[in-house]
């Protein structure tokens, strides 16, 4: 029935869903205005039908019609949150690619820490997960082909998943008005072969590893003068502390500190809310979750 791109196995799920539940609201208001229609013509002023009560109580017709409807329905809300509790949560082992938006563009980092800018790379058959966040302004990370669509909120760390099954490009978009340019946040997905994948990111692996780039934010906001095992501040060594967090829960230290969070230590880190970047957390999270760091 459909002629759209489907770029990933969800995308034909999430059309057939659509497409039956169509048909099903098409077929009853037809039922509806089928019946609407027949009760005009034969019921007309001057018509000779019998107008005599039937004898069936009207509440057995309610009832039936309301209990049929109502079972339809909620068939396709299980449905529908079946589908979309699997498109919300990413599989584990997946390939982790972070994306920064801002006005008006997509700062794209692979695994490796290679950076791409309104271009992404992916390789077919295998599942991505985007960890997503915003510099400035609610954006909204779309790609039509995978019928997939994550808000990306400032101060806040969101993420999408899809798993290509053809190669090819694919156009995505920002679906959040953000500006005077926001007609212009668009970018291309480039879907490859694995080994072509991993060709190309081995081809394009940046100087010092994937871990650089939060090295460098680290030492450049002095994290190792209170974090390190030699410190003389006394602060939680995250060495240790740091790979057993989540994502979510080290970019809330972070930029909002909580005193009581780490029983035993002063309430001495100021918030660096509005001081790093998203980019640069990004890149921090990453080598601070790192088990082994350079």
């Amino acid at each position: 029935m459909t002629t759209l791109v489907q770029g990933t196995a969800a995308a034909g799920q999430v059309d057939r869903l659509a497409e039956v539940l169509l048909l099903t609201c098409s077929l009853m208001a037809l039922v509806v205005f089928g019946l609407l229609l027949y009760c005009l013509i034969r019921y007309r002023r001057g018509s000779g039908a019998s107008r005599r009560p039937s004898g069936i109580a009207e509440w057995k017709f309610e009832a039936t019609w309301i209990t049929l409807t109502t079972a339809v329905f909620l068939g396709f809300f299980f449905a529908g949150a079946r589908l979309f509790l699997r498109l919300e949560a990413p599989p584990a082992g997946a390939d982790e690619i972070r994306v920064v938006g801002r006005q008006w563009m997509w700062d794209i980092r692979q695994p490796n820490g290679h950076r791409e800018f309104n271009t992404l790379h992916v390789p077919i058959g295998r599942p991505v997960t985007l960890r997503l966040a915003s510099e400035d302004v609610i954006h909204s990370f779309y790609v039509p082909a995978f019928r997939v669509k994550q808000d990306v909120v400032p101060g806040k760390e969101t993420a999408l998943w899809f798993n290509v099954t053809r190669p090819g490009e694919y156009a995505f978009f920002c679906s959040e008005f953000c500006g005077s340019k926001h007609g212009e946040m668009i970018g291309t997905i480039i879907a490859q072969a694995p080994a072509d994948y991993d060709r190309w990111l081995s081809s394009h692996a940046p100087p010092g590893g994937p871990l650089a780039a939060g090295q460098q934010v680290y030492l450049r906001y002095g994290c190792a003068s209170c974090h390190s095992p030699e410190a003389k501040v006394r602060a939680p060594d995250l060495t240790e502390a740091a790979p057993r967090l989540s994502a979510a829960a080290l970019r809330e230290a972070i930029y909002h500190p909580d005193p009581t969070r780490q029983a035993g230590y002063a309430a001495l880190m100021p918030s660096f809310a509005g001081v790093i970047s998203e980019r640069e957390m990004s890149d921090l999270v990453a080598y601070l979750s790192a088990s082994s760091r350079p």
